[in-house]
């Protein structure tokens, strides 16, 4: 699968070996389920969830489901909350500066969002929303969670096989200061190396 050209050339400048041993020592048990699935020739499902679902778990569904596809493992990747606010446009914007093309379907105060990562690909469609909403897969999946408070207040979530923790700190700390447009390209950079990682180790 070819990504779309700016977005490939994000890639290729990703710091994958600038990965710390103790991260990859997290996303170890994320390598595991995915790889357990591939070998039992099955789709892994994976449902990032995070408070608001606004941030975090937005930038981790849409660049999983890039990493698995380019690398062609079979996932099907989604996202979720706790409570429903919107995808921040803030994040939005570094997914843009990062190389994706993405086009907007108003819906409210909570816009629906089409993710471009290549010429043929079906897009990612994202949107703020709970983390057992219809959109997303009910049963057989694992539940990547990716903010502490969402952990703490989820002790029960239906229908996972798994819940693997993997945790990011949150750009809105910076919201409407002089650090913003830097960290939320920061954490989106972090984000998308971790998952280039992932899926690069799935044999």
């Amino acid at each position: 699968m070819q990504l779309l050209p700016k977005l490939e050339a994000y890639r290729q400048a990703l710091p994958l070996t600038q990965i710390p041993e103790q991260r990859k020592a997290v996303l170890q048990t994320l390598i595991d389920y995915v790889q357990t699935k591939k070998e039992g020739q099955q789709e892994a499902k994976l449902n990032f969830i995070c408070t608001h679902n606004s941030r975090r778990s937005q930038f981790s569904q849409i660049w999983a489901q890039t990493a698995a596809d380019y690398y062609g493992v079979d996932v099907q990747t989604y996202s979720g909350g706790v409570e429903v606010t919107a995808f921040n446009e803030r994040a939005v914007a570094a997914i843009e500066r990062a190389g994706f093309q993405v086009t907007r379907k108003e819906k409210g105060g909570n816009p629906v969002f089409f993710i471009f990562y290549s010429e043929d690909g079906e897009p990612i469609t994202a949107f703020s929303k709970l983390y057992d909403d219809p959109a997303n897969a009910t049963t057989n999946f694992s539940a990547v969670m990716t903010c502490s408070h969402a952990e703490e207040n989820c002790p029960y979530i239906p229908g996972t096989e798994a819940r693997i923790p993997v945790m990011y700190d949150d750009p809105k700390a910076f919201d409407g200061t002089a650090l913003e447009t830097a960290k939320y390209d920061e954490r989106c950079q972090q984000i998308a190396a971790e998952m280039f990682y992932v899926f690069s180790q799935i044999k």
